[in-house]
């Protein structure tokens, strides 16, 4: 894959030794680079279905309420989800996703 932000991070950081290109755009193409990067790491979230999510709660031995506390949401919603009557969205999807793909070790001190 032919990647033009890293041509043109390169020509800043030439432009940039002659004098030509400001320290601050370069650095400003430098982060553009780097999110660039980051953002290929990102695993995708999936959605999740609500006999996913009391799966997942089963192998981890948690309730719904506890479940609700660590995504931040209601118990009224977790038990939605589980029903199939709504869906996860959001930050509350990437956090199921996260929680099921790491435990809750990463949620603890």
């Amino acid at each position: 894959m032919v990647n033009h932000l890293k041509d043109l991070q390169a020509i800043a950081h030439s432009f940039n030794e002659i004098g030509a290109f400001p320290d601050e755009a370069v650095q400003r193409a430098d982060a553009r680079v780097k999110a660039q990067e980051l953002r290929a790491k990102i695993w995708k979230v999936h959605v999740m279905t609500g006999a996913d999510i009391r799966h997942m709660r089963d192998r981890l031995g948690i309730s719904q309420s506890f479940l609700a506390e660590v995504v931040n949401m209601s118990v009224e919603s977790v038990s939605k989800w589980e029903r199939g009557e709504k869906k996860p969205n959001g930050a509350a999807l990437r956090t199921l996703n996260t929680l099921d793909r790491n435990g809750l070790e990463l949620f603890t001190e």
